[in-house]
């Protein structure tokens, strides 16, 4: 895969200077368990997301199960079926009932319109996503669930440092998750991270994320086990520190993507919406043509081992698990499968060449003309 190019890839720190971070970990004889270079990472990003309060994890997936724990969810949570397969997995290992919601076709995020139709007398939380690091309609979800009584839990895995309006998207809903996979901008390795604002969840996340164990006599809950060791955490904090210069070299990385496409007619580039900062997580095209011409683009592409990805497709309410769901009916989510079948992800990364840009450029045009 050395002569390939890949949709992304991963920040790597110097390895003189992780070496250094795993000399002192060594120093310290401690591997797990809120070790310093834990609580080390997890003041900075406290402090860079501007949480009120943070909670790390050893993946994000285990962040987001222990989020929906944490808030004694039960009954139905209405989410978007636009996702990766963990934001709606979580849901039925907390035995709650996805209920899946169509999309906006401008955000792709959990179309607000919709939701209140969807509330019953079980629904007890939304679940939504922050798609490529567009912002859901945050402040309209939450009026909707202020006036019925619901959680509001975030998927932000694609929102790492997102602003809206004026605002970290930390502080939006009652929980929100970010990941930490080498996919993502920011990463440890493998790691992700709960923020919330209510100060009195942060016991009960710390219990349920270490087996429930309150003392050395004590357990009270049913824990996971769900924290970041210091090798990971050693990792995030020198890979932190080359966030914003990753990010200034994507945002001009995608400058030239938008210059070179911008006359390919049939092909648009999502954009977030006014107000809204971009965490530069990905680039993200969208296909008038649908899948017939995507699937041609994309294994165009893919001959000229260049590697791009359908994301999100197919939809979660199309897999077998969920599929006889009566939110996942033929005809209930159709932005969301227009949407699943517009969307491809092209290689994006601060130290792509933009030589590389000029040819999916040209194999794009030769595809959609």
């Amino acid at each position: 895969m050395n002569n390939s190019t890949l949709v992304t890839r991963p920040l790597f720190p110097s390895l003189d200077e992780y070496t250094e971070q795993l000399k002192e970990i060594w120093s310290s004889q401690w591997l797990s368990n809120n070790g310093q270079k834990h609580q080390q990472l997890e003041v900075e990003l406290k402090e860079y997301l501007d949480a009120s309060n943070i909670s790390l994890f050893n993946n994000g997936t285990i962040a987001l199960l222990v989020a929906i724990q944490s808030l004694r969810l039960q009954g139905e949570v209405i989410t978007t079926p636009f996702t990766f397969p963990a934001t709606t997995h979580v849901l039925a290992w907390n035995n709650l009932t996805p209920v899946f919601c169509d999309i906006d076709y401008e955000r792709m995020t959990i179309d607000y319109k919709q939701i209140e139709k969807l509330i019953t007398a079980k629904t007890t939380a939304i679940l939504g996503v922050h798609v490529y690091g567009v912002p859901c309609h945050v402040e309209e979800i939450q009026d909707i669930a202020d006036r019925h009584g619901l959680k509001v839990i975030y998927d932000s895995a694609h929102a790492f440092s997102t602003v809206v309006n004026g605002r970290p998207i930390a502080a939006y809903g009652d929980i929100s998750m970010f990941s930490f996979h080498p996919t993502k901008l920011f990463h440890t390795g493998e790691g992700g991270a709960l923020v919330f604002n209510d100060i009195h969840l942060k016991q009960r996340i710390e219990y349920l994320k270490n087996f429930g164990i309150k003392n050395e006599n004590e357990v009270v809950l049913p824990g996971i086990n769900g924290k970041m060791g210091e090798l990971q955490a050693a990792m995030g904090l020198k890979v932190l520190p080359l966030v914003k210069e990753e990010q200034s070299k994507r945002a001009k990385l995608r400058e030239y993507y938008t210059n070179k496409l911008a006359e390919i007619g049939g092909v648009s580039i999502v954009k977030l919406p006014q107000g809204a900062t971009n965490s530069e997580q990905y680039f993200c095209i969208r296909l008038k043509g649908g899948d017939e011409i995507r699937q041609k683009i994309y294994d165009a592409l893919k001959e000229h081992h260049i590697f791009s990805r359908k994301y999100f497709y197919p939809l979660i309410s199309d897999y077998p698990c969920y599929a006889n769901l009566p939110s996942a009916q033929h005809g209930k989510l159709p932005v969301a499968k227009k949407v699943a079948q517009e969307v491809l992800c092209l290689p994006f990364y601060g130290d792509l060449d933009f030589s590389i840009v000029d040819q999916i450029a040209e194999i794009i045009a030769k595809h959609v003309a």
